[in-house]
């Protein structure tokens, strides 16, 4: 028994001797939180008598700065006063000395003397009088000064000055099922953490450029979901995320690493073909005069001027390769198929101004255009049921134009660089359809030394 005792004994001795030690470890932190709590305490008493200073010393430079504008007001009333009086001075010394003079004049018993003088002497006290008229013995300036100091507001927030128990906020946490990737477009979804009990005002979203550069804002506001569209194809992009409140910026969310699209295909096809993109016309932008119609692909014009009409997808990089079938060709009109800038000009024919590099072409031959400038005049024109096929090389910066996969001419531009969009102008003879998402063709290999004619 007794051994059982002292077994059950040791076991509780055992149990006990590690609370102690805990109890221990606890104490010892307690005197650590105590050592902490008198650091933090002095550091945020400097830190609230410097911001106190700060106050301080602006309200002794506002005082400063309204000091200066009463003595300008001071030093104002006083030079008035004091040109006024002068002025009265001067004044009274030639009234009083006409006086006098008028007082001896008429002590004058000679009367042919007095009369010879007596009109002009009338005239100069009845001049003299007439200039001490209504305002000259008013006074110019008063003794008061018109300003009060409407110190309520700032005396009231000083009454309201308190602390404020706010922190920046918790880095957000990425919905990764809700982020997703879809042609060159990125969307991005995030939260706070469940627990964060902290004011969020916004939320800054970032992302690098697509090839290993910094990274830049995209998104402010209050939103927390965001797409980003005019992304580059075929490129990894990483993104973060940060909140903000008053209190300041929070620490970033994890990186999310997204790839944009390389094909519209599904994922068995996409090792069969190279890196293509898929887009449509884009009916925001395009001129009123345009109609659509097959899910924006088709596009046709209600005017007989030449109307021009973008794709919905920007290019900047790699190397693209769409054609246009013609469905409708009536009284042989001169399409203009091409790239171009966002802003170009949409109610004249591709190609006339500055934005736009583009191939006109009419049943028997056709031209490149860029700037109203046209060359390389080339036979073989273009009929119901053609096809007109655009290349677009980044690589070597470059624009060929095939007509029923055949090159057209020689190489049509060169030194492309920035942002283009796929764009056309027709009339109301024509009617064209739009197909995307194809190889670059066989005869082509990107990154080659730029021919000098054909590549054919």
């Amino acid at each position: 028994m007794w051994k059982l005792h002292k077994g059950q004994l040791s076991q509780a001795l055992n149990g006990l001797s590690d609370r102690a030690t805990e109890a221990k470890e606890f104490l010892v932190q307690l005197r650590n939180t105590v050592q902490h709590i008198q650091e933090n305490g002095v550091e945020f008493e400097a830190c609230l008598v410097a911001q106190c200073d700060a106050l301080i010393d602006a309200l002794n430079r506002r005082k400063a700065q309204l000091l200066a504008q009463v003595n300008k007001e001071h030093e104002h009333k006083l030079k008035v006063v004091r040109d006024q009086i002068s002025h009265c001075t001067v004044k009274l010394r030639q009234t009083t000395g006409l006086m006098e003079y008028c007082l001896e004049v008429i002590k004058e018993n000679d009367p042919s003397g007095f009369l010879q003088i007596s009109d002009a002497l009338i005239r100069r006290v009845h001049m003299t009088e007439s200039q001490w008229g209504k305002g000259t013995l008013t006074p110019r300036m008063t003794s008061d000064f018109d300003l009060t100091l409407d110190s309520g507001p700032l005396l009231q927030t000083i009454h309201q000055l308190d602390f404020v128990q706010m922190k920046v906020p918790a880095a957000p946490i990425l919905q990764l099922e809700e982020c997703c990737t879809q042609n060159n477009s990125a969307t991005l979804s995030w939260k706070q953490p469940p627990l964060s009990t902290i004011v969020v005002e916004g939320y800054i979203l970032e992302l690098d450029d697509g090839n290993g550069g910094p990274f830049r804002e995209v998104y402010v506001g209050t939103e927390t979901i965001c797409t980003v569209d005019g992304l580059h194809f075929n490129s990894t992009y990483k993104s973060r995320v940060k909140a903000f409140n008053s209190s300041g910026v929070g620490q970033y969310s994890k990186t999310l690493i997204m790839q944009t699209s390389e094909t519209g295909l599904p994922p068995c096809d996409i090792q069969s073909i190279g890196t293509v993109a898929w887009f449509t016309f884009d009916p925001a932008s395009a001129h009123p005069d345009i109609v659509f119609s097959n899910d924006n692909l088709t596009v046709s014009c209600n005017s007989y001027d030449d109307r021009v009409v973008l794709g919905n997808t920007a290019f900047s990089r790699g190397v693209h390769y769409w054609e246009m079938t013609i469905d409708r060709y009536d009284n042989h009109p001169d399409p203009a198929f091409g790239i171009s800038r966002g802003d170009v000009l949409k109610d004249v024919m591709l190609g006339k101004d500055d934005k736009a590099w583009a191939m006109y072409v009419d049943n028997n031959r056709s031209w490149f255009m860029h700037n109203n400038s046209h060359t390389n005049r080339t036979d073989g024109g273009i009929t119901k049921g053609s096809t007109i096929g655009m290349l677009l090389d980044f690589t070597r910066r470059i624009l060929i134009f095939l007509i029923n996969d055949e090159q057209q001419g020689p190489v049509a531009f060169e030194g492309l660089e920035g942002a283009y969009y796929p764009a056309i102008s027709l009339n109301r003879n024509v009617q064209v359809t739009l197909h995307t998402g194809l190889p670059i063709p066989d005869f082509y290999t990107p990154g080659e030394a730029d021919p000098t004619s054909s590549v054919c």
